[in-house]
């Protein structure tokens, strides 16, 4: 396997926001990031809330299995998509940011990211917050919402038409270089999970 660290930066456009997006297998670069975000938002981390969401390569057989291939983060319009598969290691400061009690991380399947990471990697999740079950609560008991996706939620509160295209959800997630169109689709979904779970203020329910 090819361990060498590389990084690269890229301007997504997700509806009419900029996401500033770290792509790597450095954990230096991860280190970096994470420092970053914790200077940034000094003010407020006791409610910081981060989208997240993992990606591996498509299960196309019976009884397989592929490993985590990505995990991507976004708080504000900053995003990190760490490639897990091609790291020397995943990163101490990732795993303690991970398993910071006072960051509230969300998603839509948020949980089975959280444990997959957690059986595959022995990293703790500590705080999630399922975006379904937030917006049932929010919408004052709206059941639909519940299993409605990331689509749907985009849709009922961001106003949002979410694209993912069913081409680069089942594409090769674990390729050491990403394309364009697998970077774009990986940031969408973090930072659309963070723009939800801030929209709903989900740090108050953690």
């Amino acid at each position: 396997m090819d361990n060498e660290e590389t990084y690269d930066h890229y301007n997504i456009e997700v509806g009419n926001d900029t996401v500033q997006t770290l792509v790597t297998n450095s954990p230096g670069m991860v280190d970096s990031w994470i420092a970053k975000i914790e200077r940034i938002h000094r003010r407020r981390l006791n409610r910081l809330v981060v989208g997240l969401d993992i990606e591996w390569r498509p299960n196309f057989r019976r009884g397989q299995s592929n490993p985590v291939a990505l995990l991507q983060l976004c708080v504000g319009r900053r995003c990190l998509i760490f490639q897990i598969l091609h790291a020397p290691n995943f990163p101490d400061s990732l795993t303690q940011f991970l398993g910071d009690g006072n960051y509230t991380f969300v998603g839509a399947g948020v949980y089975k990211d959280a444990e997959r990471l957690a059986s595959e990697l022995d990293v703790d999740v500590t705080t999630c917050v399922e975006l379904g079950a937030l917006a049932v609560e929010a919408s004052g008991g709206d059941r639909r919402l519940k299993n409605a996706g990331l689509k749907g939620l985009a849709r009922e509160f961001l106003e949002m038409n979410l694209e993912k295209p069913r081409e680069v959800q089942l594409s090769k997630w674990d390729a050491r270089w990403l394309t364009l169109d697998q970077v774009q689709y990986a940031c969408t979904d973090a930072f659309v999970s963070f723009e939800i779970g801030r929209v709903l203020e989900a740090w108050k329910a953690s």
